[in-house]
């Protein structure tokens, strides 16, 4: 690569790292990049999970700082998510990728209007609205485990709705505990991309410094502005993202 390249990828991994923090998606940026570079479409998938793992120490660490995050209830379901995200990783199945895109972007247009229409389920915690039983929960995060392991990219707006509207957390808690449950199951995926050859390191390690200072951003910002504004970062993000996905499957990107 050219050097610069190399602060491209990092700007990148910065605008990405605070959306990741924030909301989810940033990968919808990353994975392009990774790929417009040079690499093919599952060693940008694998590469990018070294900057996601080592932006989420630095988000856990600052969210950990503030006293925001619950870890116990982090393991509660980030150890279903764990085991969902190690099949998601060894699936191998050829699917319709078109498809795949406007379902995904279906389902966060629904996560939009739910945001955008019940506010305070959104904003306030559980004791406006109990948590579903937990063995629910354990399933609904496997699932959503296996789609992170599988793909990653968006998988943060899955966990976010998973923990507002199933687990009952605000969504200055549910920011928080997205990373500490993508931290969870990351390196498992990571490995069984790296032992399939489908990792760059030294790319992964120069998108990871862009992805740590965003996450550092992030965080401050999660805490300082609140749920409030977090609510219409994701509404925003979640548009963008969705809009990307459709035009991405009609091929008009």
């Amino acid at each position: 690569m050219e050097w610069y390249h190399y602060l491209i990828v990092i700007a990148v991994g910065i605008v990405a790292g605070v959306i990741n923090t924030l909301a989810a998606g940033g990968s919808l940026l990353t994975l392009p990049v990774l790929m417009a570079l040079g690499l093919p479409p599952n060693m940008a998938n694998g590469t990018n999970r070294i900057a996601i793992f080592l932006q989420n120490v630095v988000g856990v660490s600052r969210f950990h700082q503030k006293k925001v995050m619950d870890f116990p209830s982090g393991f509660k379901v980030g150890i279903p998510a764990a085991a969902g995200a190690i099949a998601g990783a060894f699936i191998a199945v050829n699917l319709n990728d078109e498809v795949m895109k406007l379902a995904i972007a279906g389902v966060m247009i629904l996560v939009f209007f739910m945001i955008l229409l019940k506010p305070n389920r959104w904003i306030n915690s559980h004791e406006d609205h109990p948590p579903i039983p937990y063995w629910v929960q354990a399933i609904v995060f496997f699932f959503v485990g296996v789609y992170g392991g599988f793909i990653q990219a968006g998988v943060g707006f899955f966990l976010l709705t998973s923990l507002v509207l199933g687990s009952g957390f605000d969504l200055v808690k549910a920011n928080a505990l997205k990373l500490l449950i993508i931290l969870l199951y990351t390196p498992l995926a990571l490995l069984i991309f790296f032992l399939h050859g489908d990792v760059n390191i030294w790319i992964g390690l120069v998108l990871a410094v862009g992805n740590m200072t965003g996450a550092w951003i992030g965080t401050n910002i999660a805490v300082k502005w609140g749920a409030v504004f977090i609510r219409y970062f994701v509404l925003v993000a979640i548009l963008i993202a969705s809009i990307k996905l459709i035009l991405d499957a009609f091929k008009v990107l």
